[in-house]
């Protein structure tokens, strides 16, 4: 098929600072757009709101893989790098029902809300921790010192990650997070490290179970649902690797668009001032809106032919939801390049939509809330240390996040 040679460009590094105003090209003249990415493979981005909501809850879009029309060169380009040669492909994001099923109702029982809500003490002790360690400073890299340790050891808990093991994971986890706009053998590297790693904390969890989430999977296995060795590990590395940089992006980029919104900054201070929490409700759905930590939904692959916004696209063909794109849709949000933390009518799809709808949603939402109302609230007079111009965003095609935030404040 000939791609059309019309329109901006996209996936440079301008287009990673700022890739709204070409989004709303996307989603004015070719809403539905065969794209050669990157990595050589071509996809269909979906950028209106309408047309995203149906295709991430249609079910002859397929999140397995092998529905992909590649050969294998062409399949490890897609979806996480490394995860394939691990033997980490049976997740949640690349499994259809009934296994997803299956497997989404075992690992839910860790985010119900009462389960979150107790984990809640947690989160506050390590977001008042990680600020206590450079509140003296007057300085901070705020995705460094800050967005990127919290979700780590928030997960690593949840897990059930030994204490005395957390920094080695989160070097790891760093790894990923360097390498993610590179070279996939960077991730990939770091991808089989946490799978070795994954796979001795199961097998010391069978001879010594707590009340965390492997040693629930395990017990689940062992009274007949059928979890294999497998399953397990690569449910425990998808809940670490979409956990954890979903939430620094949250963070960082939710930073970023208050210090850069002074008068919406200030509404929210002076809420928290006073206790109320309602503006802090809506501003985290706002957020995850207006700069979301998701740019695109993960890979889907169509098991028939489709027509989706007029264009007929083939069985096999990839299909990209550009979440950051359809949340900016004029025809569903009013001013929708204006962040307006009181948003009253917000349905956005931050974290997706339809049976893949974000599992973690509560906690990272949690997490996010609580970094925002610390820092707020402890370093009021935080500020960005650095011109706009200068920061540098994470390349990669699914997540959006900066590289570094730096920032200045009065020591505390």
């Amino acid at each position: 098929m000939t791609l059309p040679n019309t329109g901006p460009e996209l996936f440079t590094w301008e287009f990673a600072a700022d890739p709204y105003p070409a989004y709303a090209w996307l989603r004015e003249h070719a809403p539905v757009r065969r794209t050669r990415l990157p990595s050589g493979v071509e996809a269909w981005l979906v950028t209106r709101y309408a047309d995203a909501r149906q295709a991430l809850a249609d079910g002859r879009l397929s999140k397995n893989p092998d529905h992909h029309a590649e050969d294998a060169h062409g399949k490890n380009k897609t979806g996480i790098p490394g995860e394939r040669s691990a033997n980490l492909m049976t997740h949640l994001l690349n499994i259809d029902p009934p296994d997803h099923t299956r497997l989404r109702r075992l690992v839910s029982k860790a985010f119900t809300p009462r389960r979150v809500a107790e984990f809640a003490p947690r989160v506050q002790e390590l977001t008042d921790g990680l600020i206590d360690r450079f509140a003296q400073r007057g300085e901070a890299d705020l995705i460094h010192d800050f967005a990127f340790p919290l979700p780590i050891y928030a997960i690593c808990d949840l897990l059930g990650v030994p204490r005395e093991d957390q920094d080695e994971l989160r070097d790891w986890a760093g790894m990923m997070i360097r390498h993610g706009g590179g070279p996939r053998g960077g991730v990939a590297r770091s991808v089989k490290m946490i799978r070795r790693y994954l796979a001795e904390l199961i097998h010391r969890k069978r001879n010594d179970s707590g009340d965390d989430l492997i040693s629930g999977l395990i017990r689940a296995s062992d009274h007949g649902e059928h979890l294999t060795e497998n399953e397990a590990a690569a449910m425990c590395f998808v809940l670490l690797f979409a956990g954890f940089e979903t939430t620094i992006n949250l963070i960082g980029n939710g930073v970023y668009a208050l210090l850069r919104t002074p008068e919406q900054r200030t509404r929210l201070q002076k809420s928290i001032e006073r206790g109320a929490t309602e503006l802090l409700d809506t501003g985290i759905e706002e957020l995850l809106r207006y700069d979301g930590p998701v740019e695109m939904a993960t890979w889907r692959y169509a098991t028939e032919p489709l027509t989706l916004a007029g264009q007929r696209i083939a069985t096999g063909d990839p299909v990209l939801v550009v979440l950051a794109a359809a949340d900016r849709d004029p025809a569903r949000f009013s001013e929708p390049d204006t962040l307006d933390l009181s948003r009253p009518d917000n349905p956005h799809l931050g974290y997706g939509h339809g049976i893949h709808y974000c599992l973690g949603a509560p906690l990272a939402r949690l997490e996010g809330r609580t970094a925002l109302e610390t820092l707020l609230r402890r370093l009021p007079e935080l500020q960005l240390a650095a011109d706009p111009s200068e920061l540098r965003w994470r390349g990669g095609l699914i997540m959006r996040g900066l590289r570094d935030l730096p920032v200045r404040f009065t020591p505390r």
